[in-house]
């Protein structure tokens, strides 16, 4: 045979009775074969899990009614008992990640369809909704600070700032995210700096894969928007929903400095422990990054001038959270929605050629689409009146509870119903539960509003939880497994630090506790 033949010109000619020769020459030419890939019954397992969770609720006797203290009756109807089902399938699946997480919301519009829970033209347009679109456009932010370059060059300055400890570098990144928060929403915010912490953690490691760092980076950056975000009327929409069902129910009102004055201790405390769980959770690997500041300083140098773009870029992200922050002050401005806002800006970052169509076709739709489950799943469960069947069934336990407990229980539902369903509809679901409740133990209304806004804020369970919790995940660093076992803990120090607010802080501070 010369060197220049291969084997299928010296194969030896086959008979034309033997056709199973023929398909063994066709297959060389493909190349090495592929072995068969084992089962994953782990994921079988989830998956069934999810399945019989769904087919165990759906086909369950109708529980008791929900009575408020009030004597009024909340019957569980049917749809209410399918949309629950759906929910533990849901939530099954997305912390085990057995289809993509997008996957699973567009499950949740096919269940309620074909289900009848609720008229599939309710179902899928809630994957629509503004809320969706406001994600959409927060997400466009980070990839036009990624695109011209900005992220590269605010990462080489903070990172000049901070020095090469891994430790400081947690902690400047963190605080960092918590203090934009003050001004800007959060979602806004993580996507604004989830660029940068890339930018960051590619000076960290060549190596692909996930690392300790960038793990705790990354999930930090989610949790610690989150802390961020209860300080001011800024951080998120939650804290002006939540004021509105204060004011409507109690007739009192809450100023924007009073919020900020209960609330900055507990959200830069959290900011902090925060800082030391991730350092204990996910201890970086190294201590230092030798020479990091001298090789910062240097890509600095080589970005050159700002250009155009960053220039035009910086413009319009920053008017944009302008007009978003001024909303909270001038009324006229009220009636602009804030995903129209956002998206404002969108169309300008194309007319100015800023983005490009390639551009585009970079976004996660898979975190567009999970927050667009979110979002019907939530209203599933408010619409069939489940949510309100649950959190009067849940707060009714706590009725004969000393008044430290009893306000513990409405903050433990509302962190379990924000890990699954906006965070806004938890607000919006429990404070007029909670409030009415209130006055039968004892309890002043004003507490019953912060410590709501405190756990609502704060979602360290589920992507779907809040936005910057997705955002984080797309950095490929963690799974949603990993996010909930890191969350478990969390929302434990949470709840814990809420107590000592509730016990000794906030009293010592002037707020009622007891009426």
């Amino acid at each position: 045979m010369s060197n220049t033949e291969t084997p299928e010109t010296t194969a030896p000619a086959t008979d034309a009775g033997s056709p199973g020769d023929r398909p063994r020459v066709a297959l060389s030419r493909l190349g090495p074969k592929v072995g068969k890939e084992p089962v994953d019954w782990k994921r079988i397992g989830f998956i069934l899990l999810g399945v019989g969770l769904f087919l165990l609720v759906y086909f369950a006797p109708v529980p008791a009614d929900a009575i408020d203290p009030q004597g009024e009756v909340f019957p569980l109807t049917k749809e209410g008992k399918a949309a629950l089902a759906l929910f533990f399938l849901a939530a099954t699946w997305w912390v085990t990640e057995v289809v993509p997480i997008g996957v699973t919301s567009i499950t949740i519009g096919v269940v309620q369809a074909l289900f009848l829970i609720r008229p599939a033209e309710d179902a899928f347009t809630d994957f629509m909704v503004p809320s969706v679109w406001f994600i959409f456009g927060s997400l466009i932010f980070g990839m036009v600070f990624t695109q011209t370059g900005l992220t590269r060059r605010l990462a080489y300055k903070m990172l000049s700032l901070v020095g090469e400890r891994t430790s400081m570098i947690y902690l400047g990144c963190f605080v960092m995210t918590a203090a934009l928060t003050l001004v800007m929403a959060h979602t806004a915010v993580a996507a604004t700096v989830f660029p940068l912490f890339m930018a960051i953690y590619a000076l960290y490691t060549d190596e692909p894969g996930p690392t300790k760092f960038g793990k705790g980076l990354f999930m930090g950056m989610a949790f610690v928007a989150g802390a961020g975000s209860i300080i001011t009327l800024l951080g998120a929409a939650r804290g002006a929903v939540a004021i509105g069902f204060f004011n409507d129910i109690t007739g009192h009102s809450v100023s924007f400095f009073q919020l900020t004055w209960y609330m900055l201790p507990v959200g830069a405390l959290m900011v902090i422990l925060l800082w030391g769980f991730f350092m204990l959770w996910y201890r970086p690997e190294k201590k230092t990054i030798p020479g990091l500041r001298a090789r910062v300083d240097r890509l600095y140098a080589s970005l050159g001038p700002v250009s155009r773009n960053e220039i035009l870029a910086l413009v319009l992200v920053f008017g944009t959270i302008l007009v978003l922050s001024l909303r909270e002050f001038i009324p006229a401005l009220e009636a602009f929605d804030k995903a129209a806002i956002i998206l404002v800006s969108t169309v300008l970052f194309f007319l100015f050629r800023i983005l490009r169509l390639e551009d585009l076709e970079g976004t996660s739709w898979n975190i567009i689409l999970l927050f667009g489950g979110a979002m019907s799943i939530g209203f599933c469960l408010w619409e069939t009146g489940t949510a309100e069947w649950l959190a009067i069934h849940w707060l009714s336990m706590f009725l004969d509870t000393p008044p430290l407990i009893f306000i513990l229980g409405i903050s433990v539902f509302v962190l379990v119903m924000t890990n699954v369903i906006m965070n806004v509809a938890a607000i919006a679901i429990t404070m007029p539960v909670a409030l009415t409740i209130a006055p039968y133990v004892g309890v002043s209304s004003e507490v019953i509003l912060f410590a709501c806004l405190v756990t609502a804020g704060m979602p360290f369970l589920l992507l779907v939880g809040a936005a910057p919790n997705a955002i984080a995940h797309t950095s490929n660093q963690f799974t949603t497994g990993e996010f909930f076992k890191a969350g478990i803990p969390a929302s434990i120090l949470l709840i814990a630090v809420l107590a000592l607010f509730l016990a000794i802080i906030w009293p010592a501070m002037g707020m009622p506790v007891l009426q």
